[in-house]
């Protein structure tokens, strides 16, 4: 086994390039030619450094709640401390501007839509009205045609009439 050794600037590419790599750690070292433990350890070194090596998953590939929770995480901040928070992130300020104002028209569109619903809920309602009236009008000439064969057949048993007749 050969033992080589790899300048501080070629560690810092490979493991940004890591960092931006959709395949997995392991995937990455075959894929370079660089030991997988060789790999963690440049990792843990670059970490007690203060450098960020973890992978960073691109923006568009996040979910609304990971947006949402950037968006709250961030609305105290300063600016500068924005920035800050984006550098650790691999974010740029604008992605979170832009995800804040996604956030506020989510909401505000929720009374337009319920304003453009309204006309065709009163159609629907109007619908619904007039089906229970003609709902209610079958129903009580149901019962009365049910009491006028009642009394029919009252009427026949008290004149002694046979049903079939």
């Amino acid at each position: 086994m050969k033992y080589q050794h790899y300048s501080t600037e070629f560690k810092e590419a490979i493991l940004k390039k890591l960092s931006h790599s959709d395949l997995s750690v392991s995937q990455f070292a075959r894929q370079e030619g660089i030991n997988l433990s060789t790999l963690y350890s440049w990792q843990k070194q670059f970490k007690t450094k203060g450098f960020s090596v973890s992978k960073v998953i691109p923006s568009d590939k996040w979910s609304a709640e990971e947006k949402f929770a950037i968006v709250l995480e961030t609305a105290t901040l300063s600016e500068v401390e924005v920035n800050e928070y984006c550098r650790i992130k691999g974010l740029y300020p604008e992605q979170i501007k832009a995800w804040k104002q996604a956030c506020i028209a989510a909401n505000s569109t929720d009374v337009s839509k319920q304003k453009k619903a309204t006309p065709e809920s009163k159609a629907d309602k109007k619908r619904i009205k007039q089906l229970e009236k003609e709902l209610n009008r079958k129903e009580k000439a149901l019962a009365e045609t049910a009491a006028l064969l009642v009394l029919r057949k009252k009427f026949n048993a008290y004149c002694g009439e046979d049903e079939d007749n």
